[in-house]
């Protein structure tokens, strides 16, 4: 009868440790998988909105891992709607360990204005992984670029990945680095202007980024315009039948990433047809003269990267020269002195 009962419990036994093993793999699902799943979390809020933009901006990702060392691992690429999905997270595998990781976002695109190089794993160090400006020359050999498309840079240089079962995510934060920068000129006098009859341009040597996305030594780019446009605007301000015409020329370009702590300088300039500077000034510094009035807090880097467009009216006098007393910055009117900048 002794023996008999063991053999029952025995039985019995069996079938409990398995059931017991079933059952903690349900609580880890109903919690989370019981297996290992890592995932990238991107998210775009370095804006004056401070809003996660990530679904609206970026059309596609491409996330690089390198090890401890600085090794390169692996790379992870997505694009298209995915993307635009709530929620949206790259899924990776890697063994657990010690990371860092490397985002340039945005570079497939319709314009492919930026190229990174190819990597080899186990070979190439994360100080390769840069990302340059395409550029073309013109009969003077001068390196120009016309549009960029929007690129966005994200350096995390410590991640430690678990073991333990579930699902892992990775903040990637993004930065902006393309700015657009629209140029109006209008004059005082409401005359009409030509737009043909200026030329336009920013220079900068900022096409050569690294891992973290700092400027490396690069060559003067000449930024161009890739639209231009003349137009009047009708002002009515009291509502009477009187109207008074103002007109106006237009450019618009887009550049790389503005860095105030480097070397060079950012000159935007106008040119008028017969080769005479219209105007010429340090384009950071004339865009942190609007910082102060609403962004005291922020340094004047995080401004320049959180700000990607850049509005400029400019006023001139009936030889086409600039009234340089004031300018409007992104609807903020500046009166400038000989000492401001």
């Amino acid at each position: 009868m002794q023996t008999t009962l063991t053999a029952i419990l025995k039985r019995m036994g069996a079938g409990i440790l398995p059931a017991l093993l079933l059952a903690s793999c349900s609580i880890m699902d109903y919690e989370g998988d019981c297996s290992v799943n890592y995932r990238a979390r991107f998210r775009y809020d370095m804006h004056l909105h401070y809003s996660d933009a990530f679904a609206h901006e970026v059309q596609s990702v491409a996330l690089y891992a390198f090890d401890r060392d600085g090794k390169f691992v692996q790379q992870f690429t997505e694009s298209g709607e995915a993307l635009q999905q709530e929620g949206y997270s790259l899924p990776f595998e890697l063994p657990a360990g010690t990371y860092q990781f490397v985002a340039w976002c945005g570079l497939e695109n319709e314009l492919q204005s930026h190229d990174v190089p190819s990597l080899t794993p186990g070979v190439s160090t994360v100080e390769e992984l840069t990302c340059t400006i395409r550029r073309d020359y013109d009969e003077r050999e001068r390196a120009t670029v016309e549009e960029i498309a929007p690129v966005f840079h994200a350096f995390v240089p410590h991640c430690t990945l678990t073991d333990e079962p579930g699902t892992h995510y990775v903040d990637i934060p993004l930065t902006k680095d393309t700015k657009t920068v629209r140029i109006v000129l209008q004059h005082l006098s409401g005359e009409p202007i030509d737009v043909n009859r200026f030329s336009f341009q920013i220079t900068d040597e900022n096409g050569l980024m690294a891992h973290d996305n700092s400027l490396l030594n690069d060559e003067l780019l000449h930024y161009q315009p890739y639209y231009t446009a003349s137009g009047t605007a009708d002002m009515n301000p009291d509502g009477s039948r009187a109207t008074t015409a103002v007109s106006t020329a237009l450019a618009e370009l887009t550049v790389g990433r503005l860095v105030k702590e480097k070397d060079t300088r950012t000159i935007l300039s106008v040119y008028n047809d017969k080769g005479e500077t219209v105007l010429s000034i340090p384009l950071i510094d004339y865009a942190l003269l609007i910082k102060g009035y609403y962004n005291q807090a922020l340094s004047d880097q995080e401004y320049l990267d959180r700000q990607d467009e850049y509005n400029l009216t400019f006023f001139l006098d009936e030889d086409n020269h600039w009234i340089s007393s004031s300018i409007i910055i992104n609807s903020w009117r500046v009166v400038l002195s000989e000492t401001e900048l």
